[in-house]
């Protein structure tokens, strides 16, 4: 087979036979094109299997639930050298599948997309918050992040390789399948091409499945977990400098620089919030080094592979450090005769320097024990 169209498929009994139709009438013009219809059945309980079967398509059923699983399971049955996919719902320009499976295999790409931002809208076919946010944000940092020159990250219309979909090893099962393919394939430098195209608006009787604000947070979650870096250095520069920043002002005390008060208890405060949410990301990216093929720094390597035996002792000890704070503010406490204390900017210095190790180390406690649920 040259190629493979693949639909997903859940219940789309009123649409897939317009579907296979024009993807066929597509394709015959091509003279000499080897191809096949298939159709990811994700569990149907309409008449789907049976009309795609009296059209000539070919049903593959895929047990396991999701958009994602549905085209892995598809592009893993099919036959063809390129596996070409779309919606099953009638709203992308199918008449498209010959121009972008001919861009793909002229130019021997690993993946071809037909873009809708490039193409036509028609009114409705697209909601304002997906056309003017959702995807211009998801494709702009999948562009920083990954050296890509894409325009429309979230086109669920595509032409792959089928050897350079199985090299990527995309194992979403959701929607954000569409991140994660297109991340891999440009981590791995793959060469790719993009057709304008567009989109129909949805029949009027059709309850879209994807669920806005839910399928974006996916997306936008995928795409942070595959640059871990990012996280990393952002979190120890946070900690570092608000740490510094915290010694600073504990020797000095409050000092006015350029006519400005630092260095005073809101000045504290705040470098104590930064120290805590730099700690969340570097702990948020050592998360995500578990998963990702990218290689962290040396001392983030060094606390992601810590022996459990000096987790513990860090752990204590940083434990006892707190105690010990709490019961030399009561002793002080109670030589005052349970008066008022004037601790406040030592206190709020205390709590940052514990804070953080405190932090960390309960983070590490999480990490651990999901490296020793993976095993």
């Amino acid at each position: 087979m040259d190629l493979t169209f693949v639909f997903p498929c859940l219940n789309e009994e009123k649409s897939l036979g317009e579907c296979i139709a024009k993807v066929r009438q597509s394709l015959e013009k091509a003279a000499g094109l080897r191809y096949e219809i298939v159709v990811a059945d994700n569990g149907s309980t309409d008449r789907s299997r049976e009309i795609a079967t009296s059209l000539g398509a070919r049903v593959v059923p895929v047990t396991r639930r999701g958009y994602g699983a549905a085209l892995s399971g598809g592009i893993e049955a099919a036959e063809g050298e390129y596996v070409m996919f779309a919606d099953a719902d009638n709203t992308y320009l199918y008449e498209h599948a010959l121009p972008l499976y001919e861009a793909t295999s002229s130019a021997r790409a690993d993946m071809g997309i037909a873009s809708r931002i490039k193409g036509e809208i028609k009114p409705g076919a697209m909601p304002t918050l997906h056309r003017y946010l959702g995807t211009p944000v998801l494709t702009s940092l999948i562009n920083l992040f990954f050296q890509g020159r894409l325009s429309d990250c979230n086109s669920g219309f595509r032409c792959l390789r089928k050897t350079s979909f199985q090299a990527w090893a995309v194992r979403s099962s959701g929607m954000e399948f569409a991140s994660e393919l297109l991340i891999k394939a440009l981590k791995h430098r793959a060469q790719y091409v993009e057709i304008p195209s567009g989109l129909n608006p949805n029949p009027p009787d059709r309850v879209p499945h994807l669920r806005t604000w839910r399928d974006g947070m996916r997306h936008l979650l995928f795409i942070f977990s595959e640059r871990p870096q990012m996280f990393e250095w952002l979190g120890l520069i946070a900690v570092v400098f608000a740490t510094l920043l915290q010694i600073l002002a504990v020797i000095t005390g409050p000092v006015n620089f350029l006519g400005l008060n630092i260095f005073d208890l809101h000045s504290q405060a705040l470098l104590l919030l930064a120290g805590l949410v730099g700690t969340q990301f570097y702990m948020y990216s050592c998360m995500c080094y578990l998963r990702s093929s990218d290689k962290p720094s040396g001392i983030t390597r060094w606390l992601i592979n810590m022996d459990e035996g000096t987790l513990f002792f860090l752990l204590s000890g940083v434990m006892l450090a707190i105690a010990l704070v709490v019961l030399s503010v009561f002793v002080i406490w109670a030589g005052s005769s349970f008066a008022g204390l004037n601790l406040t900017h030592t206190l709020v210095a205390i709590v940052h320097f514990l804070s953080v190790p405190l932090l960390l180390c309960l983070g590490l406690l999480g990490l651990h024990t999901l490296k020793r649920y993976e095993h």
